[in-house]
């Protein structure tokens, strides 16, 4: 495949060099690191540009009977407090999810490589799926840790009644939170909430992702993914980024419902199954799915297209999975291809 594909020995993830202009493949720590900084502007950005949808959803998930549906609650937000009002808890928003998409996206690229590393049949599809499982559950686990103290201030400020006057500002909803701790149970009150949210979120984000691209290349273009331009594989990763946000937002529903309701002033010091049984099961499932199925979809597809976008950008190969070789002397010995057949590229996603 002219030099691109990756080889593998037995300490790191590496690219042959004898196609001097093609992107670095090299799984050291400065690819981990780049992979980080590029979930730091896929996930912080894209949560804070869909602000109004989540204000808007939080709203619906706990004050129903005034906040109806999609355009009508958005207007009633506006009507009442504005464009600010749209926008409340965009700063731990955008502060949570950058370090989310931190340990997201940079631990799912190490956890990937750590699991596959002593597999000798890593190439088999359904063991590829079980990485992409294991590696983006291990991952979301970490990033929920730095996610939890900023997830708890943006559900407050956002669900709160406008008579308890929760500031938009950071650092005094944050500080509000900390001294009142014993109540809103700041800053890890809500952390198995979240993981219960964002674990299966994270899951079916990254195995449907990988698993709806593959089908793209091998079944609709088939063609290996290297051999399109970057807009082709830039729309592919958009459109397969959004049709896995659908699943990940209906999988991950009932678990977004609760931690909005655990936010709410009269469920303070309500037990889980008691909010359950008041809320109902059907609510639980469908209350604010709709707007957030357009959320996620787009917050997905956008993650997507930004963190390829970026490694794009700064030199390394867009998201892949890596295909070893026996040995890197196996590798130069068939010219340096790291692939005894050239036309298989189903690893090269």
């Amino acid at each position: 495949m002219n030099g691109s594909c990756i080889i593998y020995n037995t300490t790191r993830w590496v690219a042959p060099k004898k196609n001097q202009n093609a992107s670095s493949d090299e799984h050291d720590a400065k690819y981990y690191a780049k992979c980080m900084i590029g979930g730091i502007l896929s996930c912080g950005l894209t949560h804070t540009l869909v602000t109004p949808l989540d204000v808007t959803k939080c709203r619906m998930q706990t004050d129903p009977k005034l906040y109806t549906g999609l355009i009508s609650g958005v207007k009633t937000i506006y009507a009442n407090e504005g464009v600010f009002g749209l926008f409340r808890g965009w700063q731990p928003t955008l502060l949570g999810y950058s370090l989310q998409g931190l340990g997201k996206f940079g631990l799912y690229e190490g956890f990937k490589d750590l699991y596959a590393m002593p597999l000798k049949n890593k190439e088999d599809k359904n063991v590829k799926k079980a990485i992409w499982l294991a590696a983006s559950a291990s991952a979301e686990v970490f990033a929920d840790v730095l996610l939890c103290p900023w997830e708890m201030v943006k559900v407050k400020v956002q669900t709160a009644p406008r008579s308890e006057n929760w500031s938009n500002n950071l650092f005094t909803s944050t500080r509000r939170m900390y001294v009142n701790r014993e109540q809103t149970k700041f800053p890890f009150g809500s952390l198995t909430a979240l993981w219960s949210r964002q674990v299966p979120y994270t899951m079916a984000k990254f195995f449907f992702f990988e698993y709806i691209q593959d089908i793209f290349y091998e079944h609709i273009l088939k063609g290996c993914k290297d051999t399109f331009s970057n807009p082709t594989q830039l729309s592919v990763t958009f459109a397969s980024g959004y049709l896995a946000g659908i699943i990940c937002a209906i999988v991950s529903h009932p678990a977004d419902n609760l931690i909005s309701q655990k936010g709410k002033e009269a469920n303070k010091g309500k037990a889980v199954g008691q909010i359950v049984k008041e809320m109902g099961y059907l609510n639980l499932f469908t209350r604010g799915l709709g707007t957030r199925i357009i959320m996620i979809g787009t917050l997905t597809g956008l993650q997507w297209w930004i963190y390829d976008s970026f490694k794009t950008a700064v030199g390394i190969n867009k998201t892949k999975d890596a295909k070893p070789a026996e040995s890197q002397g196996q590798s130069t010995q068939s010219g340096g291809s790291g692939s005894q057949d050239s036309t298989n590229c189903s690893s090269q996603k």
